[in-house]
């Protein structure tokens, strides 16, 4: 069995040790590298090239979620899950749009990180179930309203699939393979998914994801 390959980053070492711990206690995981700051977690990524990436957003010489737009553009591949004691949805929004799978709270980590890892490994998005109540509170900024999107034009069928699977953070390319069509229509069809619901970015069509329920694992 392929073990799921995972770099570890955290400055403080007893939640370190204790996520170790955790991470060891599955079959599945190897934990393949570990890392005290921003800079250190970056060159034992780049040297490991591990499918998962658990990053803290709280790290010295450069935070989680700058290291998580870096490795973004150099290992696309690369599945990146913040773990943080930031509930506050700013947080989150600069985590997706940096390109962040996952978005897990340190105080539950203990019941969610598992989970949200392997979430992610099958092309989901995997966000905390307790921020969520903040994140889709219905307080959206730079969106439409929930009165406005009732009343925009239905996607069609093709255009409702490509949007879930870019919310579940398929790339164009997975998603053309998937539905069998091209990279070109994929983006025409996002595109027009997209200018339908007045969404603009990634974080704000994952919080509209999340709430019509396509996010479900």
């Amino acid at each position: 069995m392929k073990k799921i390959r995972i770099v570890l980053a955290d400055d403080h070492p007893i939640v370190l040790d204790g996520l170790r711990n955790l991470l060891r206690a599955e079959s599945d995981f190897e934990l393949v590298g570990e890392a005290a700051s921003g800079l250190a977690a970056l060159k034992v990524i780049r040297e490991q090239q591990p499918d998962i990436a658990v990053l803290d957003i709280s790290m010295p010489e450069i935070n989680g979620i700058v290291a998580c737009r870096r490795l973004s553009v150099e290992l696309p591949d690369l599945r990146v899950v913040v773990l943080t004691l930031h509930e506050d949805r700013a947080y989150l929004n600069q985590a997706l749009e940096a390109g962040a799978r996952g978005y897990i709270l340190k105080r539950s980590a203990v019941e969610n990180l598992v989970q949200g890892i392997r979430g992610v490994m099958v092309g989901g998005t995997y966000l905390d179930p307790a921020i969520t109540v903040h994140a889709f509170d219905g307080k959206r900024t730079n969106t439409k309203s929930a009165a406005n999107r009732k009343a925009a034009p239905a996607l069609t069928d093709r255009e409702a699939d490509v949007l879930k699977m870019a919310a579940l953070g398929f790339t164009n390319k997975e998603i053309a393979a998937r539905l069998d069509i091209g990279v070109k229509s994929v983006e025409t069809y996002k595109a027009r998914g997209l200018e339908k619901l007045g969404l603009r970015t990634r974080a704000e069509l994952v919080r509209y994801a999340s709430a019509q329920g396509w996010l479900a694992l």
